[in-house]
């Protein structure tokens, strides 16, 4: 149903860092890159990110998150350590979520600028 999202971001660089980190552990990588424009995807750029004054305030209780898929299991886990190491916050150790579905396998982390993150990959 979507084609892409944008965020805005208070500091380019470091959610450069922090995305070429998370992202390309999922296999995903940073297409396009200008001064003010971040786009990464497997094929095509899927995800945006731009500087502004003015992001989205984070706030936990939003519900406000996105969610990229994941090759595999390893990949999930290694997108929560990556992310980890580049700036980011746990908000989920990688794990099966109960209640989500039998294998739904996940991780959450929150980005620099507070966005929630989520890698998910069914199955084994």
């Amino acid at each position: 149903m979507l084609d892409h999202v944008s965020i805005g971001v208070r500091n380019i660089a470091k959610a450069k860092l922090f995305y070429d980190a998370a992202l390309g552990a999922l296999g995903y990588r940073r297409l396009r890159e200008a001064a003010d424009l971040l786009g990464y995807g497997a094929d095509s750029p899927r995800f945006w990110v731009s500087p502004t004054d003015h992001p989205v305030d984070p706030d936990m209780r939003t519900g406000l998150h996105f969610c990229f898929t994941a090759p595999d299991r390893a990949s999930v886990d290694a997108f929560y350590k990556q992310a980890l190491a580049a700036g980011g916050r746990d908000n989920g150790k990688p794990g099966i979520r109960d209640g989500y579905a039998p294998d739904y396998y996940a991780a959450f982390v929150i980005d620099p600028d507070g966005y929630r993150i989520e890698a998910y990959c069914g199955g084994q």
